[in-house]
């Protein structure tokens, strides 16, 4: 299955802005993770902090929906699905 990543910010310049992920059918955002950290190894540090838990200034949404209000890391992926990796949003 194919799914579209997104980054934004910092996680452009890890990324570039675009990409097309090739994930097993039932490939979770943490499954997406790990395969970019693979080519990508500096994604993994600016995702999780040392307790390995997602850091409280990243984002990761899956159509448009925090993947916090589903089920973290193990939401479940779908073919044509996209995932935006991001910042929090600030004003001033």
């Amino acid at each position: 299955m194919i799914v579209r990543v997104v980054a934004f910010a910092n996680f452009r310049d890890i990324l570039g802005k675009d990409l097309k992920v090739d994930l097993e059918e039932g490939s979770t955002v943490r499954a997406l993770i790990d395969n970019l950290s693979a080519s990508h190894p500096a994604l993994r540090s600016a995702i999780f902090d040392n307790s390995n838990q997602i850091r409280e200034y990243v984002i990761l949404m899956k159509n448009k929906k925090n993947i916090e209000s589903v089920s973290g890391l193990e939401t479940k992926l779908s073919d044509g699905d996209e995932v935006a990796i991001l910042p929090p949003v600030a004003g001033g």
